[in-house]
This record gives C-alpha cells, sequence and structure tokens, in this order.
C-alpha cells in the first residue's frame, strides 16, 4: 500500500522554496518565511491562493491581538508577503499588509566590570572562550559557533568572519588574549569525532557528531553564567555584542572602524550606540556650565 509521507511537500509550497532559492534567499530566511506561511495557511484552515484581502487584514489583527511582539509580527507578514507578491503574483493581497513600526529602544549594555564577573564564572575553558570571542570581538552567537580553525589568522592578527548575516565576509581583530585562550582550548578540545577531516575545516566548538554548537545552546551558556555572576538585568548573548560596540565608541575608536567590525550595512545602525555610551555623554560639558563659568568669572574680576 502506498502511503504519502505526513511531511510531503504541497505544490505551492515546492513553488515557495523555488522562487527563495531562485533570488538566494539564506536558509535562515526561508525557514522564517516558511513558517510564517504555514502559520497563515493555518489560520485560513484553506490554501492561501485562495484568500481573501478580508482574509490578511483579518490574519494582521488577529497577530496584534495574540499578543505576539511587533519584531516578530512584521516577520510573519514580510514572509507572507514573498508568497503574495513573487509566488502567487497577488499584488491586490500585497497592498493590504502594513508593516508597524518597533519602538525605537536603547540597546543594554554591560560594564567592563560586569563582563569581567561573567567570563570569571564561565564553567570551562571552552565556554570561556565562547563568551570571550562574542564580547572582545562583537560576535554573533551563529557566528561564534560556526568557527573553524582556518578562519583565525595568528598570522595577520584578525578572525575571518566568513558568510555571516547578509551572506557578508568580514574580519575581526584578534587579541593576543583571545588567541592564548584559543590556544590552551586547542589542546583541550575533543578529536575523536573530526580526526579525518582537514585542520583548516574543524569547527572550533564541536558539539554532537562533531558537528558545531548551536546558537541556541551558547545563549543558554551565558544565560546561565550571567545569573551566577550576579547579573539581574535582563540580557542575552547580543548584549556582549552591544557592550562591545558601546565600549569601543568610549575609547574613541572611529564609529565607521566600528561599523565594519560589527559588520552593518548602515552607518546608522551603528550610530544609536552613541546614545549609550556613557562615558562619552558623561564628559560632554554642559552648556549650563557655560554660564556659571561667566557668572565665576565676572565675580572675580569684580573683586579687584
Amino acid at each position: 500500500m502506498n502511503i504519502q509521507h505526513s511531511t510531503a511537500i504541497t505544490p505551492l509550497r515546492a513553488r515557495m522554496i523555488a522562487d527563495m532559492s531562485a533570488r538566494n534567499l539564506g536558509p535562515a530566511s526561508q525557514s522564517s518565511h516558511l513558517r510564517a506561511c504555514k502559520r497563515f495557511a493555518a489560520f485560513l484552515r484553506r490554501s492561501p491562493e485562495i484568500a481573501t484581502p478580508d482574509d490578511v487584514k483579518n490574519f494582521q489583527q488577529h497577530l496584534i491581538e495574540s499578543g505576539m511582539s511587533i519584531c516578530t509580527r512584521n516577520q510573519t507578514m514580510t514572509g507572507v508577503k514573498f508568497l503574495f507578491r513573487v509566488t502567487l503574483r497577488r499584488h491586490d493581497l500585497v497592498a493590504e499588509i502594513f508593516h508597524l513600526r518597533e519602538p525605537d529602544r536603547v540597546p543594554l549594555v554591560l560594564s567592563q566590570k560586569e563582563i569581567k564577573r561573567i567570563l570569571s564564572m564561565a564553567p570551562s575553558l571552552k565556554a570561556e572562550v565562547m563568551l570571550s570571542l562574542a564580547y572582545g570581538c562583537g560576535l554573533r552567537a551563529g557566528e561564534v559557533v560556526r568557527l573553524k580553525v582556518g578562519d583565525i589568522d595568528s598570522a595577520q592578527e584578525i578572525i575571518r568572519i566568513v558568510q555571516a548575516k547578509g551572506r557578508k565576509d568580514r574580519n575581526v581583530m584578534l587579541s593576543l588574549d583571545i588567541l592564548d585562550l584559543l590556544r590552551d582550548w586547542w589542546k583541550e578540545r575533543p578529536t575523536g569525532q573530526d580526526k579525518d577531516v582537514p585542520a583548516p575545516e574543524r569547527v572550533l566548538f564541536p558539539g554532537y557528531r562533531g558537528k558545531h554548537l548551536s546558537a541556541r545552546q551558547l545563549s543558554r551558556l551565558f544565560l546561565e553564567t550571567a545569573r551566577k555572576a550576579g547579573i539581574t538585568k535582563r540580557v542575552t548573548l547580543h548584549t556582549l555584542r552591544h557592550s562591545f560596540a558601546t565600549h569601543l565608541l568610549e575609547r574613541g575608536i572611529d564609529i565607521r572602524v566600528i561599523q565594519a567590525l560589527l559588520g552593518h550595512s548602515k552607518l546608522t545602525t551603528t550610530a544609536r550606540y552613541a546614545r549609550v555610551a556613557t562615558g562619552m555623554i558623561a564628559a560632554v560639558d554642559s552648556p549650563l556650565d557655560d554660564l556659571n563659568r561667566v557668572k565665576r568669572n565676572k565675580g572675580k574680576a569684580s573683586s579687584f
């Protein structure tokens, strides 16, 4: 008896995957778009091919009322919009999609003392190296776990970040402290699962069956370590990246250099760290000081 597998791809899903692949969308974007369209189809209880403008309006209202964050809601509608605009060519439905403006929040930043406390509480050398890379080089979680031995260029004192967010390569600095940690980790790193793999292709932080750890595993590790370090702020691993950029800005590093290190396409994205660079803000003289300085100078002149 020929039983169709429950996870068989529908013709519409196959068309959408083909459209996304033709446009060179990355795996993360494709997965996000497919989840969004699956959510829309579950809401409709029928194929999106026969959706109406009212269906799109009602779905958006449903997402808002469900308590979904604005970021996730917009991400969901971006996936649905791709389906309508590219795969179905239903521009009448595209016209019904709107995006909500996200609150412009200041990034949470840790002090250097807090970060030093977190690193000192790392449960293992492996954890210390990964968290040091996240802060010391401003890396995202996925960039840390995907690092390979060949990405470390000790001769030029750089680390190559290959095909990161936006499918972009970039270089970041390799400090001597991190290089020493990496060399210590290389001595401890298990080699049983990838001993036949050429050294440059080996992942630095192997997980199950020689594959790299997941970004989620690293994020959980950071939260556990931060809790042990007594950090009560609502931090995530990305907080280390925010702190990296802010601390460089406070040291007077040119903002365009920080932009390159972070891999930002737009300078405005990097410029937001100026709002949380407390050292820079505290060093600015208030115009009130100028007024009082004038008064003091006048007072001194009249005393003669």
